[in-house]
C-alpha cells in the first residue's frame, strides 16, 4: 500500500476498482474527498457498476407494515439473511412523513402516497434523491397503481374510481406531467393488493370471472385484449412478468371449482398465442396455502425478483416463491421481527438498489 505506487494509479482503473464494491460501502466513500463524491452522478460510472459484479450483491425482499412506521424489514435473497432498513424521512417533504404507504416498487425506486400532502412521493433509498408527484385532483381515489420504469425515467399507471365509468392516469417523469384516458369496464377490481404486469410496452390485468387478460398500451393509452384461450376450472388467476425480460409474461391460477382450489399451476404465454402449463405446486404446499388465504383469493397477490415468482397473502407473513431456474418450489421464512398477533396487512414488494434509477 505505498501512496507512491497507488498515487500513480490510472484513473479509469481507479474507477473500474470501486465498481466492484458493494454500494453500501461505495457510498460510505463519498464523504473521503469530492472525486468519489461525484463519481455518483457519473454516467459512466453508473454504467461500469451497473453491468459489473458490484450490482447483484444487493437483492432484497422488502416487507411493509403499518406497525413498522420508521423501518422496513429487507430479506437479502442472495446471502439468505434478514437485515432492516431505516428509512431517510429527509427525502420526505414537510409534514408528509406522518403518513405515508409504500405502494409500488421498481427498479430501485420505491413509491409512496402521502395522504396529507395529496401526493405521491418517488424515490431512490441509495441514491438520496426523491421527488413529489402532486395527484391529478383532490380527493382523487386510486387503484391498481403500478410504477413502472423505462428507460428515460419511469411512469405511474392508476385507475381513479371517483367516476362511475372508471378512468386511467399515467404519469411520465420525463415530461412531469399526468395525462388522462379511458378506464376499462368491467371494472378490474377484484384484487386491490395486484399490479400489473409490465409486458411488451403494456400492463396486463386480468378481469373477475370469466377470467380474460386485458392489456393497457403505455405508449398510446389504449386498451386491447390479449385474445388467448384460458385454462379450464380457475378459479383466481394472477400475472407476473419477468424485469429482466419484459417478453414473457407468466401466469399463476389455481384450479378447481365453486370459489375452491384442488391444485394452483404456474403457466407461459408461448408466443402470444397459448398459455403453456409449466409447473404444478406440490399438494402439501398447495394445502398450505389454500388454508392459510382461507380460498379468500382477492388477498393473493403476485410479483417478480431476480429470477424468482413470488406469490404472496395479505393476511399472512411468508413468501411462496418459485425459482425459475432451478424449477423448484419454497417458502421464504418469517420475518423473525414479526410478533405473533399481527395477523394481516403484509405488503411485500422487490427492491433492488439501483444508482442510476433516477426519481
Amino acid at each position: 500500500m505505498d501512496p507512491v505506487i497507488w498515487s500513480k494509479l490510472p484513473q479509469e482503473l481507479l474507477e473500474h476498482i470501486l465498481c466492484f464494491l458493494p454500494l453500501k460501502t461505495f457510498l460510505s466513500l463519498r464523504s473521503t474527498c469530492k472525486h468519489f463524491n461525484s463519481l455518483v452522478f457519473s454516467p459512466t460510472f453508473i454504467t461500469k457498476h451497473s453491468s459489473g459484479s458490484g450490482s447483484g450483491l444487493c437483492s432484497f425482499l422488502l416487507l411493509s407494515h403499518q406497525q413498522f412506521y420508521s423501518h422496513f424489514p429487507l430479506y437479502d435473497t442472495i446471502i439468505g439473511s434478514w437485515r432492516d432498513l431505516a428509512l431517510p424521512f429527509s427525502l420526505f417533504p414537510p409534514f408528509g412523513s406522518s403518513q405515508f404507504n409504500l405502494i409500488s416498487s421498481s427498479n430501485g425506486l420505491l413509491c409512496f402516497a402521502l395522504p396529507s400532502c395529496c401526493s405521491f412521493l418517488v424515490c431512490n433509498m441509495l441514491a438520496k434523491s426523491s421527488r413529489v408527484i402532486e395527484l391529478p385532483f383532490f380527493p382523487f381515489s386510486f387503484e391498481l397503481l403500478t410504477l413502472v420504469s423505462t428507460p428515460k425515467g419511469y411512469k405511474i399507471f392508476t385507475l381513479c374510481t371517483k367516476f362511475s365509468s372508471n378512468q386511467a392516469f399515467v404519469y411520465d417523469s420525463v415530461v412531469h406531467s399526468w395525462t388522462e384516458h379511458d378506464g376499462y369496464q368491467p371494472l378490474l377490481f377484484e384484487n386491490f393488493h395486484q399490479e400489473g404486469a409490465f409486458y411488451d410496452g403494456s400492463l396486463c390485468f386480468t378481469t373477475p370471472e370469466p377470467f380474460s387478460v386485458v392489456c393497457f398500451d403505455l405508449g398510446t393509452g389504449k386498451w386491447g385484449n390479449l385474445n388467448v384461450e384460458m385454462p379450464r376450472e380457475l378459479t383466481f388467476v394472477r400475472l407476473v412478468s419477468g424485469v429482466s425480460d419484459r417478453k414473457k409474461l407468466y401466469m399463476l391460477g389455481g384450479i378447481g371449482s365453486n370459489g375452491i382450489s384442488r391444485s394452483m399451476r404456474l403457466w407461459e404465454l408461448k408466443e402470444g398465442k397459448k398459455w403453456e402449463e409449466m409447473e404444478r405446486l406440490p399438494e402439501l404446499m398447495c394445502r398450505k396455502f389454500v388454508s392459510v388465504c382461507y380460498h379468500n383469493y382477492e388477498h393473493v397477490y403476485c410479483f417478480w425478483h431476480r429470477g424468482m415468482i413470488c406469490v404472496c397473502c395479505h393476511t399472512w407473513p411468508e413468501i411462496l416463491y418459485y425459482k425459475a431456474e432451478r424449477r423448484s418450489w419454497h417458502w421464504l421464512p418469517k420475518c423473525p421481527w414479526l410478533p405473533d398477533k399481527w395477523s394481516c396487512g403484509f405488503r411485500w414488494f422487490s427492491f433492488v438498489p439501483q444508482l442510476h434509477a433516477l426519481a
